[in-house]
């Protein structure tokens, strides 16, 4: 898997300092330590900003301490893997009966330390069936009346018309009062941007071809799965889309 997103939580200076140090040294898995914080409360706000899959957790801090801030956690269906780090052996039931996936004591060998963090793994594996039963995202299309939910999965490319959006899957073309922009932000990974006007799927590109709009000499446009008429790409996009295209499918 890619890199853990972490986040230290210890109100020693040197103790994150020394985690850092550890965490540099573990390959499998690789670590990528996106934020720290001093207390229970600081952590809190950094979840709420960015998406982890892994806290390294004190015990005793002041305010919100470690045990109170995974009985929060424990809660949350997106909680990140917890492992604590405390020089206090005396808390490691309480650690394990709140889902705790390891509780190191300190001073942390880094060799423990990377065990732990293959617990991790296998930890953040078992629960990827689970989120795979969750609800597909889905835009909500308003139409003479009638809600009609239609899976992103199924959009083959968005075009900005005017003040709306067409949103095209294999069956029909549909009309969506949003933004290109803000589906563009909020979905990076499932479309890419071909022109000012138009996200397409990746995973329904199926070639790029020169194609002649009668604007310009050499243009291009993609042919994507499942639609007859092409997307046509812009001269600024066209470097991006070929990168699109050498990802593998």
């Amino acid at each position: 898997m890619t890199a853990l997103r972490t986040l230290i939580v210890d109100d020693e200076p040197l103790a994150r300092s020394r985690m850092r140090t550890l965490l540099a040294d573990c390959q499998s898995p690789a670590v990528d330590i996106v934020a720290e914080a001093a207390n229970g409360e600081a952590a809190l706000g950094q979840m709420a900003t960015q998406r982890l899959d892994l806290v390294l957790l004190d015990v005793h801090m002041p305010g919100i301490d470690g045990l109170e801030l995974a009985r929060t956690l424990r809660s949350r269906p997106d909680a990140p893997a917890v492992i604590f780090v405390t020089a206090y052996a005396a808390h490691a039931v309480t650690a394990f009966e709140l889902e705790a996936v390891d509780y190191l004591t300190k001073p942390v060998r880094v060799e423990r330390l990377q065990q732990a963090l293959q617990k991790v793994v296998r930890h953040l594996h078992e629960r990827r069936p689970l989120a795979a039963q969750e609800p597909q995202e889905v835009l909500l299309i308003l139409d003479r009346g009638r809600t009609e939910r239609v899976p992103l999965s199924e959009v083959l490319y968005l075009k900005s018309e005017f003040k709306y959006l067409t949103v095209r899957t294999a069956q029909r073309s549909h009309i969506f009062d949003g933004s290109l922009a803000d589906l563009e932000e909020r979905y990076p990974k499932r479309f890419v941007r071909v022109h000012r006007n138009a996200l397409v799927a990746r995973s329904a590109i199926r070639a790029l071809e020169k194609y002649d709009d009668g604007e310009e000499a050499e243009g291009w446009a993609l042919r994507l799965d499942g639609i007859p008429e092409p997307v046509v790409v812009s001269r600024r996009q066209l470097p991006t889309v070929r990168e699109v295209l050498k990802e593998p499918r």
